[in-house]
């Protein structure tokens, strides 16, 4: 049994090596084409999904939404059990005050803090890519929280990431220090996925206005500047952006800047966070979820997802890397219809090519320690292992 785990694993991670070269091949080529968004020079330099079909987790121990979240240290042996079980991707999503010289609990975030970067906190978090990448798990590092914006409230921001220079200039200076910490790591092994899902929102005050999406324009002027700070230290970098207005829309518009598209498995909401507070103010909705089956007046089935990832297979036919950064369900949705949508979502996206990266590996959303009720959990070294899930996710 352990014998063809490991087979395995050196079998996704040498196709993993292999596509990926690929990728950096087609992914420079497009940024050097003389008009860089020219639909045209997408369709003739590269054909197909260019990236691995990655297959993974996200880990939370940066991600700090807020001030007063306590983020547990990853052990070593997470990364291992995830190679063991076949998988070959991780997605750490980052915001950037761990690693800012200022108090744990300082809520506003002045101009000045911003650049305020300690030294030892960014060596902890370069350490846990290392970690990773030593279990031969390609590493998606992503920026959750960057200067001026998060899709998440907690800070108060000093300005707008998609309105000001000031901001911009700030995202740029971070990009670039990540960018000359792994330059000399193979792209390969690293990605960079430049933000976590965009949209417009009112983070300098706190707010949570509903949100909408960026302008294509303000999205694309962000996104060229990192791209092109990030490339001046690391040419061959892969650079992942996620779709507009909270990740539910992909971006054709940006797809020559040479970078790939990472989406969501999420949707309907209504099944991926039933009962979620920070989703539903409303406790009387979302309705019991079914899959398949009638929701709220809404039928729920296998085609109303296979519409919505329509763009994204789209892109990933036209030649972009695609790729689904996060996926998977609160721990109030019944697991069995979890269980049952999931396999739908990955099956789609899976027809494609196109991986995915469950959130969480351990937690409410996770394969360890869920908090499910309706779960026979195994024994997993201590902790709580959702089974069912983990064999599905391995059959995808």
């Amino acid at each position: 049994m352990k014998k063809n785990g490991l087979d395995r694993r050196s079998f996704l991670r040498n196709t993993a090596l292999t596509v990926a070269g690929a990728w950096v091949g087609c992914s420079k080529a497009l940024s050097e084409v003389n008009d860089p968004m020219s639909d045209a020079s997408v369709q003739l330099l590269c054909t197909g999904n260019p990236f691995p079909k990655w297959k993974g987790f996200n880990i939370s121990e940066y991600f700090q939404p807020d001030p007063f979240y306590q983020g547990a240290p990853t052990p070593e042996e997470w990364f291992k059990w995830m190679a063991g079980w076949g998988f070959n991707f991780v997605r750490i999503p980052v915001a950037y005050p761990a690693y800012l010289d200022m108090p744990k609990n300082q809520r506003t975030i002045t101009a000045d803090d911003v650049y305020r970067i300690d030294e030892n906190k960014v060596q902890k978090l370069e350490q846990l890519v290392f970690t990773a990448q030593k279990y031969h798990l390609h590493v998606s590092f992503n920026l959750h929280r960057a200067p001026g914006y998060c899709v998440s409230a907690g800070y108060q921001e000093p300005y707008h990431l998609w309105t000001d220079q000031a901001a911009l200039d700030a995202f740029c200076h971070h990009w670039t220090m990540w960018a000359r910490r792994f330059k000399s790591v193979p792209s390969s092994k690293i990605s960079f996925n430049l933000i976590n899902e965009p949209c417009l929102r009112d983070d300098v005050n706190n707010s949570t206005l509903a949100a909408r999406a960026v302008p294509n324009d303000q999205y694309l002027h962000v996104t060229k500047a990192a791209v092109q700070c990030i490339r001046r230290i690391k040419p061959d970098a892969v650079i992942m952006i996620d779709g507009n207005n909270g990740n539910v829309a992909a971006i054709p518009e940006l797809a020559a800047l040479g970078v790939g598209q990472s989406c969501r498995g999420y949707y309907p909401f209504e099944i991926s966070h039933y009962k979620a507070p920070w989703v539903f103010s409303d406790p009387a909705y979302p309705p019991y979820p079914q899959w398949p089956g009638e929701v709220g007046g809404r039928t729920f089935n296998h085609k109303l997802i296979e519409k919505y990832y329509q763009p994204w297979i789209e892109l990933a036919r036209q030649g972009v890397g695609v790729h689904c950064g996060e996926c998977g369900c609160w721990k109030e949705t019944p697991h069995n219809v979890f269980l049952a949508w999931l396999g739908d979502v990955l099956d789609i996206l899976g027809q494609h090519g196109i991986g995915f990266a469950l959130w969480e590996f351990s937690g409410d959303f996770g394969i360890l320690n869920s908090n499910r009720k309706d779960v026979a959990y195994e024994n997993w070294y201590g902790h709580k292992l959702d089974r069912k899930l983990l064999t599905l996710l391995q059959n995808k």
